[in-house]
């Protein structure tokens, strides 16, 4: 019975050591979109949003110290916000999340403000498109002007997609079935590749991580205090 029992256990611990040797191939065989609802890829595309903010919020401050700064930083990272933000991801919201809200009698008080805050978004980036232009950066008056739409843009912004996170998206799901989660997703993903085109999350993404090199500011660990 001892011998039967050692054998056993040999059998045992080989199994586990050949599943444990086979991990790392499963893990890498992992797709990171498997799986993702509509309300986690809208979270994922305020990350791009929220890098954004913080390009601005460094031009802001070069401007206010006198730094190393051309207005490519603004136009560039404006131009991405109307492509990315204001005319792929806020209009799926606008198209799928907003009405479904509305038809629900649910969160709509929150939802016509979320509304009225892209309409004053997209006004504050043609304002800091053209006032980042190369012969309006030269002026000084308009250097001001500029700075004034990107601290607004950022004061609404941060308190926009932080309530979003925490109380529209989570609330999606108790206003639709899981199976109609699943579809929303699949439109959106659709979506994605007819206004950005094919990768267009990781194009964006790059864009992104391209100005914060450009600005010294892709090393996360250089903000640990």
């Amino acid at each position: 019975m001892e011998g039967e029992q050692s054998v056993g256990r040999r059998r045992m611990l080989a199994a586990g050591v050949g599943l444990l040797a086979g991990l790392p191939a499963a893990v890498a065989a992992i797709d990171p979109e498997e799986g993702v609802t509509a309300p986690e890829d809208l979270m994922k595309e305020h990350g791009v949003l929220n890098r954004c903010l913080l390009i601005y919020e460094e031009g802001l401050a070069r401007l206010r110290d006198g730094g190393a700064l051309w207005p490519g930083v603004f136009a560039h990272t404006a131009r991405l916000i109307r492509s990315f933000v204001e005319d792929y991801h806020e209009r799926n919201e606008e198209r799928y999340l907003f009405p479904a809200f509305r038809r629900a009698g649910k969160l709509v008080d929150l939802v016509e403000t979320l509304e009225a805050q892209h309409q004053a978004g997209r006004r504050l980036t043609q304002q800091i498109l053209a006032l980042a232009a190369p012969e309006a950066f030269r002026d000084a008056g308009r250097r001001d002007q500029l700075a004034t739409a990107c601290r607004a843009f950022v004061r609404m912004y941060r308190p926009h997609e932080a309530r979003e996170d925490t109380v529209l998206f989570p609330a999606l799901r108790t206003i639709l079935t899981a199976r109609q989660v699943l579809a929303l997703g699949e439109r959106m993903e659709a979506d994605e590749q007819k206004v950005l085109g094919h990768e267009g999350f990781e194009r964006s993404l790059a864009e992104v991580e391209s100005i914060e090199k450009a600005l010294g500011i892709f090393d996360l660990a250089q903000f640990t205090p």
